[in-house]
Formats: structure tokens, sequence, C-alpha cells
């Protein structure tokens, strides 16, 4: 039951003006999460333009290991990042100084081929869930409890419904019988309820740009740290 520190995601530059895009401002914020009370960081390297790029992991991996030694550091695979599925393959292969692991969408249609390269560079998987359909795709899957973690990631903005999917989706990982560590987290409108759903059913969540610049009494945040240390705040604190 952790606290993930997501910095940046595939938020454009102007989504708020603290948003790490260089490997400086990356380091600078993973140190101060950790320092806030995170446990774990989840980032989304970038190109010295700003852009998305899987060839960026091996500079930012170094960079931050050097300043949070021992901490558990994740990236990205979504396809979107390279629009091309064997530059995806290639640049993961290419990796030389890999993350502890990596998400992988099960909505897309390369995801197992990445699950199993990953694996094989020994990179941790977190499997992205974010709908049903994701979920048993997922478990017919017959490495499917192989994987470092699931993440039940919704993005659905009804608050109601968000929650409806995430019951859905655990309720298919039970039935399979996939015991594996849970990550829940929401999107902008459904971040924090989903913080208070992950506290009360003893899961992970993560936190930070990728999915809100609000913190949890709905004001701005200044930075990424601000967000993680509201969250490990409500984490650990009692249900009413």
């Amino acid at each position: 039951m952790i606290v993930q520190a997501c910095l940046n995601g595939a938020r454009p530059a102007d989504y708020h003006p603290q948003l790490p895009l260089t490997i400086e401002t990356m380091v600078r914020d993973a140190l101060a999460c950790i320092r806030a009370g995170a446990s774990e960081i989840h980032v989304h390297p970038r190109d010295t333009d700003g852009n998305e790029c899987l060839s960026a992991v091996d500079d930012l991996m170094i960079a931050i290991r050097r300043a949070c030694p021992g901490t558990l550091v994740g990236v990205s695979t979504g396809e979107w990042i390279e629009l091309d599925r064997e530059a995806t393959r290639r640049k993961i292969a290419a990796w030389r100084v890999c993350p502890d692991y990596a998400s992988v969408n099960l909505s897309e249609p390369d995801a197992p081929a990445i699950m199993s390269l990953l694996r094989n560079v020994g990179v941790g998987v977190e499997a992205g869930l974010a709908s049903v359909a994701d979920a048993e795709r997922f478990v017919a899957l017959p490495d499917c409890q192989r994987v470092h973690r699931v993440l039940i990631e919704i993005e659905e903005q009804n608050a109601r419904e968000a929650a409806d999917v995430s019951e859905q989706i655990y309720e298919t990982l039970v039935r399979e019988g996939i015991h594996r560590p849970v990550l829940l987290h929401g999107f902008d409108a459904t971040v924090w309820q989903f913080i208070e759903q992950a506290r009360d059913r003893l899961w992970s969540t993560r936190i930070g740009f990728e999915d809100t610049r609000l913190r949890a009494d709905g004001r701005p945040a200044g930075s990424n740290a601000e967000l993680v240390a509201d969250a490990v705040h409500l984490m650990h604190s009692i249900p009413v």
C-alpha cells in the first residue's frame, strides 16, 4: 500500500508551469516527491524538445537513481509515444539502464508482445486496465500472474460510473484467481475519490500532474510534491 508519484504523463507543456519536462526538473520533482512521502516514481521520459521518447530512458534512469538511490522508478510504454510498433519494440530492447517497471496498456494491440519483451530485458510489468474488456484480455494471458502489479486506471469522469468500472475490473481479477498487487488511480475529476477508495481497500495509489493539477481541497497545486503530501496524508487518515 504505497503512494506512487506520477510526475508528468503525456501532459502538454502548458498544462502547469511546474510540469517537469527535462531531466533536471524530473530529477528535482522525483526527489521532492520522495521527501514528501512517495514510495515510487512513475515518469514519462522526454527528449530535448520536451516530447515523449523511449530513447530518453537511459539518461533519465541514471540521473534519477543518482538522486534517489533505492527508489523504484517506472516509465510508460504507451503506443502514442513512438506511434510505431516496431520502433517501440526496438527502443525498449535497446535500453541499457532499465527502469524497475514499465506500464503496459492492455487496450493496445501490441500489449502482450511488449509485456514479454519487458520481461526479457528484466523490467517488471504494470498491467494497465482501463476497462472490463482490458481485464478480460489480461486474465486470458498465460503470464498474467507474473506481472509486477495491476493498475486499475479509470478515465471515466462520472464518479459513479468510474467506481462501477473499477469494481467490475477487480471482480474479474478475483474471479480468475489473479492475486497481484493493485494500484488504483483516477484521472482529473475522479483522482481524489479513487485515492480514498484505495485507502479503504488497502490498495496502492498514485498522484501527480499526470493525473491532476488540483489538490485534495480543490486548490491548484504548486508542485507534484504538494499533491503527494496531500495523498500521503489522505492514505494515512482514518476513514469517516
